[in-house]
Order: C-alpha cells, then sequence, then structure tokens
C-alpha cells in the first residue's frame, strides 16, 4: 500500500463522514489491497475484498464518492479487517 492509499484509508475512517473522496481512490485502495473491481451494467460496480463484496454505483456527474458510499466502503473495509 503506498503513500496515496494510506490517506485515502484514512480519510474514509476519519469521522464526520467526508464527501471530499474521489471514487476512483477508493477503488484503488480496493486493488492495492488484493482486491478487485468488476464493471457492471451503466454505472454498476461490484468491489471485491477478501471474500466480501459491495455492489454500488460510480458517482456521477461527479467524481466524488457521496458521504453513504462512504460509509458503504467503509464498512466493507471492516468486514475485511482492514483499519488504518
Amino acid at each position: 500500500m503506498n503513500a496515496k492509499h494510506r490517506k485515502t484509508l484514512a480519510a474514509i475512517f476519519a469521522r464526520p463522514t467526508s464527501p471530499n473522496i474521489v471514487f476512483a481512490g477508493i477503488e484503488s485502495l480496493v486493488i492495492g489491497l488484493g482486491g478487485f473491481v468488476k464493471e457492471r451494467e451503466g454505472s454498476r460496480v461490484k468491489i471485491t475484498l477478501y471474500e466480501e463484496q459491495w455492489h454500488c454505483h460510480r458517482p456521477h456527474p461527479g467524481k466524488e464518492a457521496k458521504r453513504y458510499q462512504v460509509e458503504e466502503a467503509r464498512e466493507l473495509l471492516e468486514r475485511a479487517g482492514v483499519k488504518p
């Protein structure tokens, strides 16, 4: 995990939840941790990390993840045993 991934991980676990996290950064973090991002129909993606899955939509037209998406990403990371 590089410095950018560590910064994204810290931002995901920060309270209150930040609305300024770029969704591509979350995807990059998951891939850096050994997970997979699978393209689905439209803007849907399936993110898999250590047998844990998260189905979501990429934000559009903006690139920042919504607060609820950051919270769902935090839950995925916690289920997978990843902590900052």
